[in-house]
């Protein structure tokens, strides 16, 4: 039940021109047609998980490839994906990568990779990650972290909110397969309607979110998945979409 999407330009350090930016795109599309995807996982090959822009194609130095859509398009789908998005990080994350990072619901990078926001010393802003990447980061994080342009840990990465931890190599695949299990527990529409809160109710004013939310959790309650749920919890059972523990 989960879809694995690999960035493995590893000549061009995953950068994100057309043939990522349509692979990410179409890996979504795909899973969100697909009631057996449980969740994406975003993974990479190579010492880089992704180094931003890429400038090759920027610069025309490359053959360019049409992207079905643009990377601030791309960062929104994340978000707006009802199926939750895992970025399980091998690699140091540079420029628009921290964008990717952080539009992800949940990230979790080795402990020994670098993120930096390194924009501003090639002239320069993170514009566009800025959308996804400020409003998991305090002002003078950013502050710091846009200004400098430098190189920090994942740990500090953490810290700053871009990712939810930072994890020794060898205990990688097993904190992503815990948070996995956890998902595959949850019920997928009321997965889906997880992240629609945590991305819409922030945005509204404090009356209009408390009868956007209320009308959401009548839709819930009256469901097919939520009267399931129900009915297996007062049994003492599993809810139909949790798998089998054998």
């Amino acid at each position: 039940g989960v879809l694995t999407v690999t960035l493995a330009d590893v000549e061009n350090r995953n950068a994100l021109g057309a043939e990522i930016l349509n692979g990410l795109h179409d890996a979504m599309e795909s899973a969100n047609a697909d009631s057996s995807v449980r969740a994406i996982v975003v993974t990479n090959e190579g010492t880089t998980f992704c180094a931003g822009a890429n400038l090759k194609e920027m610069s025309g130095a490359a053959r360019r490839v049409r992207p079905t859509l643009g990377f601030e398009e791309l960062l929104g789908e994340i978000q707006r994906s009802p199926t939750p998005i895992i970025a399980k990080i091998k690699g140091h994350v540079v420029g628009g990568g921290n964008g990717l990072a952080a539009a992800c619901d949940i990230a979790i990078a080795q402990d020994d990779v670098k993120f930096g926001f390194t924009e501003v010393r090639l002239g320069v802003a993170p514009a566009i990650i800025s959308v996804v990447c400020l409003p998991k980061m305090r002002r003078g994080d950013a502050l710091e972290a846009f200004l400098r342009g430098n190189r920090f840990s994942a740990a500090r990465a953490a810290e700053f909110g871009l990712i939810s931890r930072a994890v020794p190599a060898a205990q990688l695949d097993a904190a992503v397969d815990e948070v996995l299990a956890d998902l595959r527990l949850g019920g997928p529409e009321a997965l889906g309607a997880a992240k629609r809160l945590v991305y819409a109710v922030p945005e509204l004013e404090q009356d209009e979110a408390f009868a956007w939310a209320a009308d959401l959790s009548q839709q819930l309650f009256k469901g097919k998945e939520a009267a399931a749920g129900m009915r297996a919890f007062l049994k003492r059972e599993k809810p139909p979409w949790a798998p089998d523990p054998k």
